[in-house]
């Protein structure tokens, strides 16, 4: 077979395979399988790139290429990194695990375009337009992706806000997009400092973007980057005339998108809110007095007023991937099942610090899917709950984004947890949620708080309904 024919069949089917892949991920009990078939797809369109190596005009006389000796290091290196981390990342650091991944995928494409436009291998006006804008792209990506890492993981602490920072930001893009202009007027013939210069500061500008950002609006962010990574993909794979990264990066590229402005529909607020306004430092004063005071109440009391509920419907955020305790959970649930008690997960779109993560956590619980439901699904039936019980979540859960429009959480949607009959919080402490924001859930007359580590209290909430006689 012809190599060029070769290479354009297993590109056609790679993209087969990624498309139908996302297509079975976006219900999560064909995700597993979804993500193993673009996984063969990948492996694939990685395959077919080392046809390349064979002269086209004469397929039995096959070279390597200069290259090819670099490319098979740094697939291993990429290889024995991925499954390395794959396998020992814990589930409270998935979500720095995806920001690095991001990351590493919009810096691929902006190294693809460096290569191209240094290398003055750009032809055409719509070609080099695309590496100039796919290059800016990725390398926004990638240092907005390792600044999100670091906020996730720990490793930087606060925002960075100050007087004239939108002015900053603004200038620094107007300079990028003025010398990406020049770049593409003068047909890429430049000198290689002004492609150094045009570089770094696409990279200063993904971390002055991303450093302004809360906590609270993490999975936003991440959503919004791995869309830039797949829009800078698929513009490189237009440069290199590659279908496979093209249409695998349109796909990631648009699916990201509208998972980006659903995540901030979900949160009541636009993108360019997310990304310039200073969510969350609204003063103590802004939100207003709460009336009431927290109330707490013993695990083991809790969990046995549970065991004679009818319905119970478990809110689960953070504090949960933090704890660990997801197994613990569904250990408690079984318990409540073989007690006649019927029980309902409720998720909140941006529950967790990534897209899916509450989703992800239970499922590697062995939680099954017919009992975890999306917010839009599960909201009417709390007002039929005898107990709620909240885990580790916060501003998700706020009532006072209904009624208080001093509140800087006003008219996002949240659980309706505050209807159930009982509500149980499980805390740590008495602190404020990652946005800063006081919860009026918890001063709330039908709430008692939980304190402690969320393993502990359901491990003392399982004694306790054990020592009933009930359950095994």
């Amino acid at each position: 077979m012809n190599a060029a024919l070769l290479i354009d069949s297993s590109y056609f089917i790679a993209a087969f395979l990624f498309i139908y892949g996302l297509k079975r991920m976006s219900s999560p009990l064909t995700a597993r399988s979804g993500i193993i078939v673009a996984g063969w797809g990948m492996v694939l369109a990685v395959l077919a790139s080392f046809l390349y190596t064979l002269d086209v005009n004469d397929a039995a006389k096959p070279h390597l290429t200069t290259n090819i000796a670099l490319a098979l290091i740094a697939l291993a290196l990429g290889l024995g990194w991925a499954w390395r981390s794959g396998k020992k990342v814990a589930m409270t650091e998935m979500p720095q695990m995806v920001a690095l991944y991001n990351g590493m995928g919009g810096g691929a494409a902006a190294a693809i375009a460096a290569i191209e436009l240094i290398g003055y291998k750009t032809h055409g006006t719509v070609a080099l337009s695309l590496a100039v804008l796919g290059g800016l792209i990725g390398a926004v990506a990638l240092s907005g992706s390792l600044i999100a890492w670091a906020k996730l993981d720990g490793r930087i602490n606060g925002t960075l806000r100050f007087g004239a920072l939108q002015l900053v930001n603004g200038s620094l893009l107007l300079i990028l997009l003025a010398i990406g202009g020049y770049i593409i007027w003068h047909g890429g013939a430049v000198a290689w400092p002004l492609f150094a210069v045009f570089f770094a500061l696409a990279l200063f500008y993904g971390v002055m973007m991303t450093m302004p950002i809360g906590g609270a609006d993490m999975p936003v962010v991440i959503s919004l980057y791995n869309a830039f990574t797949g829009l800078a993909v698929g513009f490189e794979g237009y440069v290199l005339n590659n279908p496979a990264l093209m249409i695998a990066g349109m796909v990631v590229g648009s699916a990201g998108s509208l998972l980006t402005l659903l995540m901030a529909k979900a949160m009541n607020r636009s993108v360019a809110n997310v990304l310039f306004s200073n969510f969350g430092a609204a003063s103590d004063e802004a939100e207003g007095d709460i009336a009431g005071s927290q109330k707490p109440i013993d695990a083991g009391d809790a969990g046995i007023n549970m065991r004679y509920a009818s319905k119970v419907i478990i809110a689960p955020g953070y504090g949960l991937a933090v704890a660990q305790a997801q197994h613990k959970l569904f250990e408690l649930v079984k318990l409540l099942q073989d007690a006649d008690v019927e029980v309902k997960f409720a998720i909140h779109p941006v529950a967790g610090r990534m897209p899916g993560h509450m989703n992800v956590l239970l499922a590697e619980a062995g939680v099954p899917y017919d009992i975890i439901f999306d917010m839009e699904d599960i909201n009417d039936e709390f007002k039929e709950a005898d107990v709620a019980i909240v885990i580790g979540a916060n501003d998700t859960v706020n009532p006072a984004a209904r009624t208080n429009k001093s509140s800087p959480i006003y008219g996002m949607p949240v659980l309706n947890v505050d209807m159930a009959k009982q509500v149980y919080v499980v805390k740590r402490g008495q602190g404020k949620g990652y946005s800063g924001v006081e919860n009026a859930l918890f001063y709330a007359d039908n709430t008692q708080m939980v304190y402690g580590d969320a393993q502990k209290v359901i491990v003392n909430m399982i004694q306790a309904i054990k020592s009933l006689g009930g359950g095994h």
